[in-house]
């Protein structure tokens, strides 16, 4: 078990976004202008630093490459009880991320970790 997970439908979509985009990557947004969503990005479009956190690579079916998905450190002190999972809706977010034309955005969806759960999983 990871601390992140994808739909069959956000999977299905990152499949036909690594298509068009080459590999991607995922930024968990922390607010401001985009909202709190999970950023799709071509990987190297957004620049990562000793301030953000990787959560954990989502492998998918049809990809070679898994796709990594980071938040802010600030930001992962409140989420580090969770585990979050990658969904897609229709509807057209913010921000630049490449789903966006699509006509549809990431959304993230949480639960709380049970109590064996924070021992197994790092950071």
């Amino acid at each position: 078990m990871g601390r992140v997970a994808l739909t069959a439908a956000a999977a299905e979509l990152l499949v036909r976004l690594t298509r068009r985009h080459g590999p991607l990557m995922f930024h968990q947004s922390g607010g401001c202008c985009d909202g709190s969503a999970p950023m799709c990005y071509p990987v190297g479009e957004f620049r990562l630093g000793a301030a953000d956190v990787h959560l954990g690579d989502l492998r998918v079916d049809g990809l070679e490459q898994p796709v990594g998905v980071w938040m802010s450190r600030a930001q992962f002190a409140y989420w580090r009880h969770t585990h979050l999972t990658i969904d897609v809706v229709e509807g057209r977010g913010s921000g630049f991320s490449v789903e966006a034309p699509e006509g549809v955005r990431f959304v993230v969806r949480s639960r709380l970790l049970d109590e064996e759960e924070p021992a197994a999983l790092e950071p």
